[in-house]
């Protein structure tokens, strides 16, 4: 059923071999320019020979599913793609410009976006020439129920005036980041999920004000996850994505294929984990006897194994489902894949870091910074608990409609 299409396969082995002959030799090149700049947010300059090489071989947008604008990929067909650039996740999807929050984005700005929109921001981002943010979570209350969310959106003739604070508005760090989508509130006096509105916010507009970069278990990743201030920021009227009202609408079709970008790629970041556990399981001795042979870690080989096959077809199930029936009749597989990918990912990465020892918990290898990645995606794009939520209404109303009701 999940088997992929002649075109998907095509895009697979050519992705296989940009990977083989030129992301994963480039792995050290990356680290170390990043560490000779001396800039925890610098942009190396492989990444740009990377997306020149990758454009050159057709690699290019291949998540945008609308002909227009990418290769038109079913979501069964990027899925697969998707994990393979998770075996290099800090420079593979970037590489082919199918990075986040960058490709959530872009589909907001093909879906929603104006004639101007798509000309001064999706056009750039598309051809990798600007960087993008996406400004909801708050500091200020539990964004885990958007719901909360405080930053206002006050119409003032032409324009809007918005006031709040953001933090982990990934990207906003990013050097080539010039835009933002915020989301906040448009009306407190409406139903409560008609409240919310997004706005393009370009990043240099007056009062936006990036006031610091979130370290992630330590880790200052290269695109930022910063904390931004909203001050008598003004915007025109034309600022606004769809209607009023529309915040919500715009971050379900936003977020459904995100979502299975993230898991295919967090399963991409178990295979190459995986990996590295069997070689380093097979290249030490303890006690007179090889790592490889002990009962335990090879049942942490086979656990891993399983546990990754498992993940991996209920992911490609999801892709199916969203392909052949919708993003809303596949809600429960798509919160589904965003509670498993990740924590099937988070055991064969601790199970890994265990087998390499100290150097697994160290920076000589990417293991602890993946797990750090990881353990993030538990609570980005909602945290398990909402989706474990989503999931158990739809089955109380699978078996009681009354039950599955929300209160």
């Amino acid at each position: 059923m999940f088997e992929l299409s002649e075109r998907g396969q095509e895009y697979r082995d050519k992705l296989l071999a940009f990977m083989d002959e030129h992301v994963y030799p480039a792995e050290p090149v990356y680290r170390e320019q990043m560490a000779a700049s001396g800039d925890a947010n610098h942009h190396p300059q492989v990444l740009e020979d990377l997306k020149a090489e990758a454009r050159s071989r057709g690699l290019w947008n291949l998540f945008h599913p609308h002909p227009e604008w990418g290769p038109g990929l079913t979501n069964l067909e990027y899925a697969h793609l998707a994990e393979i650039t998770g075996r290099s996740l800090e420079i593979a999807p970037e590489a082919i410009n199918c990075n986040a929050p960058d490709t959530g984005n872009m589909e907001v700005l093909t879906l929603f976006g104006t004639d101007e929109h798509k000309e001064r921001w999706l056009r750039p981002l598309l051809d990798g020439k600007i960087a993008s943010a996406f400004a909801m979570t708050e500091p200020a209350v539990a964004s885990s129920d958007a719901t909360n969310i405080e930053t206002s959106m006050v119409r003032d003739g032409d324009e809007y005036v918005i006031n709040g604070r953001k933090w982990w508005t990934s990207n906003a760090l990013h050097k080539n980041c010039k835009v933002l989508i915020v989301m906040g509130k448009t009306d407190p006096d409406a139903p409560t999920h008609r409240q919310q509105s997004m706005m393009v916010v370009p990043l240099d507009t007056p009062g936006v004000r990036v006031v610091r970069g979130l370290p992630v278990f330590g880790y200052m990743d290269r695109e930022g996850h910063a904390e931004v201030v909203f001050e008598d920021v003004r915007v025109p009227r034309e600022a606004l994505l769809a209607g009023e009202g529309d915040g919500f609408m715009i971050s379900q079709a936003r977020l459904g294929p995100g979502r299975i970008h993230h898991c295919m790629r967090a399963i991409g970041v178990a295979e190459r984990a995986l990996d590295m556990m069997i070689d380093r399981a097979q290249s030490r001795v303890t006690f007179g006897q090889p790592v490889a042979d002990r009962g335990n870690v090879q049942d942490w080989v086979a656990e891993s194994r399983i546990d990754i096959e498992m993940v991996r077809l209920l992911t490609l199930k999801t892709a199916y489902l969203m392909d052949t029936v919708g993003n809303q009749q596949a809600r429960t597989e798509i919160a589904a894949i965003k509670v498993a990918a990740p924590n099937v990912a988070l055991k064969v990465l601790d199970r890994a870091i265990q087998v390499h020892g100290g150097g697994g918990v160290s920076d000589d290898f990417p293991l602890a910074m993946w797990y750090a990645h990881m353990r993030t995606l538990r609570l980005a794009d909602g945290p398990d608990e909402v989706h474990k939520m989503t999931i158990a209404r739809r089955e109380y109303r699978r078996r009681s409609p009354e039950r599955g009701r929300k209160r």
